[in-house]
């Protein structure tokens, strides 16, 4: 602790012991709170938690754990890396997670998209990562074109941190666009819909195959550094190597692909970085699969429109039911009409079943999406109510937490 101030060890000391009562009261892990506490006595307290590393933050709308995950793999073929173990990507939480990583040279650090300007100013990153920008709960993050400018903005104060930015995003690329050093990955959109005007002048971007271009500025999509080939990762110099993952669905190559790129601008070697990203098998109990009676569930989480396209493009057509969990509490934003921007209607032959607080406004969407269904408000009992054999369960934030928990307190 040569490097943390005689205020920063005292809040040090307070946030371990806070930890530590919180849990010996059974309330959770206690990083949390004593991440808030610290803060609350020392507000220095990250940056001076970040001194001496070198460290990539990664932000999007969606695979940030995915990704600081699959980074932490990468990077950890170079040394120890300190990272969240939970996916708390605020203040609070990062602050938890370099404090009980003191001393560790490398860091990998989620960070939620609007704390990515001051977790910046406080940490001085040498790389950033930018996964996508979509949409995301409107109660709480705001209107998507504003956070843009704002993501900009913050990463011009740190012209010497590389961006590691997928090119395939047009908001994205906005954001990474005049920095001067990109590293551009081709890591896919399944969704655009929150970007067919341009981020710069408002006029329509117009797609000519994987390209596109603004119709009202000089902003088009860069040429990639790093790209998708098949089964093979292709990048500078000629690399190219397989990806086999043990986690599904194209955009978790996408993520991987990103993970690399940032570990290898940070040193890594790239087929090491790349091997090592295969090694990540589940996130936080995401892509999991249970027993739960006669059923074998595999669990996916999504929580935004963008996440839930992606989401059901991963689900098995030959599965024996798909359980849809959605909740609306505020974690998950209250305001459940993203709904309608989401498409349910290619579930021929799978029997479907709306759980979760909101189910009934869920029937309600798959009613007008032409699904067939049956509505069963507690998630667990929706799984045994699906014929034997593998289920495909979807749950937005909550209503995947509660599950969860529901699951490890079975007898």
């Amino acid at each position: 602790m040569a490097d943390i101030s005689v205020r920063g060890r005292l809040a040090l000391r307070a946030a371990a012991a806070a930890s530590w009562a919180s849990q010996k009261a059974g309330r959770g892990k206690g990083s949390m709170i004593g991440g808030l506490i610290a803060l609350k006595i020392d507000p220095t307290i990250m940056t001076q938690l970040g001194r001496g590393r070198r460290t990539v933050l990664i932000t999007g709308t969606n695979g940030k754990s995915t990704t600081t995950r699959m980074t932490t793999a990468a990077l950890g073929t170079l040394g120890r890396v300190a990272t969240q173990a939970d996916g708390a990507n605020m203040d609070a939480g990062i602050v938890a997670a370099l404090s009980v990583h003191q001393g560790v040279p490398l860091a990998a650090i989620e960070v939620d998209e609007l704390h990515l300007p001051h977790v910046s100013d406080a940490l001085d990153p040498a790389a950033v990562v930018l996964l996508n920008l979509s949409r995301d709960q409107l109660d709480r993050v705001g209107e998507i074109n504003m956070i843009e400018r704002k993501l900009r903005a913050g990463l011009a104060r740190h012209p010497d941190t590389v961006v590691v930015a997928n090119c395939d995003d047009v908001l994205v690329a906005s954001i990474a666009y005049d920095h001067p050093q990109v590293v551009w990955v081709s890591a896919g959109s399944g969704w655009a819909v929150d970007a067919t005007s341009c981020p710069r002048s408002g006029e329509p971007i117009v797609w000519e195959g994987e390209n596109w271009h603004s119709t009202g500025a000089d902003f088009h999509r860069p040429q990639p550094d790093w790209w998708l080939e098949g089964e093979d990762l292709c990048g500078p110099d000629g690399f190219r190597a397989p990806l086999h993952l043990a986690l599904p669905g194209r955009a978790n190559r996408g993520n991987a692909a990103q993970a690399v790129a940032a570990a290898v601008a940070m040193g890594a070697e790239p087929v090491k970085a790349t091997d090592a990203t295969g090694t990540v098998r589940e996130i936080a109990g995401r892509y999991r699969t249970v027993t739960v009676g006669e059923h074998d569930a595999r669990l996916l989480l999504a929580k935004n429109p963008a996440g839930w396209q992606e989401a059901l493009s991963m689900i098995e057509p030959t599965s024996a039911g798909l359980v849809i969990a959605v909740n609306g509490q505020v974690p998950d934003g209250e305001d459940l009409s993203w709904l309608w921007d989401v498409r349910f209607e290619h579930f021929e032959g799978v029997q479907v079943v709306a759980a979760g607080e909101r189910a009934t406004d869920l029937a309600v969407r798959l009613t007008y999406a032409g699904v067939e269904h049956t509505l069963i408000p507690d998630p667990l009992r929706a799984i045994e109510s699906c014929p034997a054999g593998h289920v495909e369960v979807l749950a937005n934030y909550t209503a995947f937490r509660d599950l969860n928990r529901d699951l490890e307190a079975r007898p």
